[in-house]
């Protein structure tokens, strides 16, 4: 004795709708994963070959009216730009912001500056550093 099959036919019925809307998500999923690995591909390329200035604070050392920062600023040779440094009190209120410009030719510059602050500063954070 045979057990009777729970499945259609082969070809009677057509595709199932299971097997069209697994294809359609196949092909979803395949444009958008093209489409995020370029997008990730396109953010690393602008971030690694069009950044022409790049620092990394070593230090700071603060006082009651500023706070003495250490950079170390890598560049091209021909770039210039500038690096925001930030001071904030114990309360994580700013108390001072400045821009410091970096104008030589040399590729690598380490420089200490000096941020004044309205009140008496905790911290230094650098911020960032943009090419012109």
């Amino acid at each position: 004795m045979s057990t009777p099959s729970t499945r259609p036919p082969e070809g009677r019925y057509g595709r199932s709708s299971d097997e069209r809307a697994d294809r359609t998500l196949r092909a979803v999923g395949a444009v958008l994963s093209v489409l995020l690995l370029g997008l990730i591909g396109w953010f690393g390329y602008h971030y690694v070959a069009q950044n022409e200035i790049s620092a990394e604070m070593i230090g700071f050392e603060v006082s009651d009216a500023s706070v003495r920062v250490h950079l170390e600023v890598h560049k091209d040779a021909g770039a210039a730009g500038y690096c925001t440094v930030r001071s904030q009190a114990a309360d994580g209120a700013e108390v001072g912001r400045a821009d410091f410009r970096f104008d030589e030719d040399a590729t690598r510059i380490d420089e200490v500056v000096t941020l004044r602050t309205t009140s008496p500063g905790t911290s230094a954070e650098l911020l960032g550093c943009h090419a012109e």
